[in-house]
């Protein structure tokens, strides 16, 4: 289904993913900060990492690069002497979920689409997965949502693809914290993994969902980036509505993804553009989920998958 000028973009990103693989994580810093409530952010070179720490162990929410979990596991130590008894997965990355296999005492949690792409391995972002081992792969995996009652929350995990097929959020209800996984990042423009099911057009909608549903003073922790609130989730939101409705107006005017591109028809969003995801390759993804009959899906307010005309406008 990957067509137009992918070719260049996955040239790119496997090219990131192969400096990624080579990068001495022994140099990486590692640093803990208290959220709000039981939950912590740990930082490093990968995804971030939350954790809800309290009496009955620990939760975490992705555990980054596999070379990085010792150091991990230690600044855990400098926080609590408990074990850590559940990982949940927010995707199937291996910046998110590289170690794994490292926490044999944990149950790891994600949904069915994460556990389905881990065990049969596959491309994503023009990168060759091998199959993950017995030991890195979920063993509870949920279709829409599964709620942990653990450290006196219930914490939930909702099924809401875009970044991926098999992305999820978390909440911490009684911290106020959201863990948003990929769908959400302060670094720029957001990276969709078409290869694994992602869709720019589903991930807005997630967005918007969201956007709607969290309180005031609800704290949002990034895939990649700093801790955020919802006035800047919904900063989020509006370059990405923008971008959609710039790249929609191109369409029905006729014109394809190179003239959108001539015509840099989201010339005032460059800020957004970063190595990772430049404006033209966010506009390729934005393109490509609005022309394409597999992006027809839209997310309800539960996170299930449901069908409607691809227009923004209503």
């Amino acid at each position: 289904m990957l067509r137009l000028s992918l070719g260049v973009v996955a040239v790119v990103l496997a090219a990131g993913l192969a400096e990624a693989q080579q990068q001495d994580f022994s140099q990486a810093a590692i640093s803990v900060t208290k959220v709000a409530g039981a939950v912590y952010l740990i930082e490093g070179a990968g995804g971030n990492i939350a954790a809800s720490i309290g009496e009955d162990g620990v939760v975490l929410v992705d555990n980054g690069h596999a070379p990085l979990v010792p150091r991990i596991k230690g600044a855990l130590k400098g926080i609590t002497d408990k074990p850590v008894r559940f990982i949940i997965n927010t995707h199937w990355h291996r910046d998110h979920v590289g170690g794994n296999s490292q926490f044999p005492e944990a149950i790891v949690v994600a949904q069915n689409n994460v556990r389905a792409r881990m065990q049969a391995g596959g491309s994503a972002l023009s990168e060759e997965v091998r199959p993950f081992p017995a030991d890195a792969l979920p063993g509870l995996t949920f279709l829409n949502d599964i709620t942990l009652h653990v450290n006196g929350e219930d914490i939930r995990a909702i099924g809401f693809p875009g970044h991926t097929d098999g992305d999820c959020i978390v909440v911490f209800p009684k911290s106020n914290v959201v863990h948003m996984g990929d769908n959400f990042v302060t670094t720029g423009f957001p990276l969709v993994d078409l290869e694994s099911g992602g869709s720019a057009h589903v991930l807005i909608e997630v967005v918007e969902i969201l956007a709607r549903q969290l309180g005031p003073n609800a704290k949002i922790i990034p895939g990649h980036g700093r801790v955020s609130d919802v006035q800047q989730l919904r900063a989020y939101l509006d370059m990405l509505q923008g971008t959609r409705l710039a790249v929609e107006d191109g369409i029905e005017q006729g014109k394809t993804l190179e003239q959108l591109k001539e015509a840099s028809v989201l010339a005032r969003w460059d800020k957004w553009s970063s190595p990772v995801v430049t404006t033209d390759q966010f506009l390729e993804a934005l393109y490509i989920g609005l022309t394409e009959e597999s992006a027809e899906g839209e997310v309800d307010e539960g996170g299930v998958i449901i069908r409607r005309p691809l227009s923004s406008k209503r």
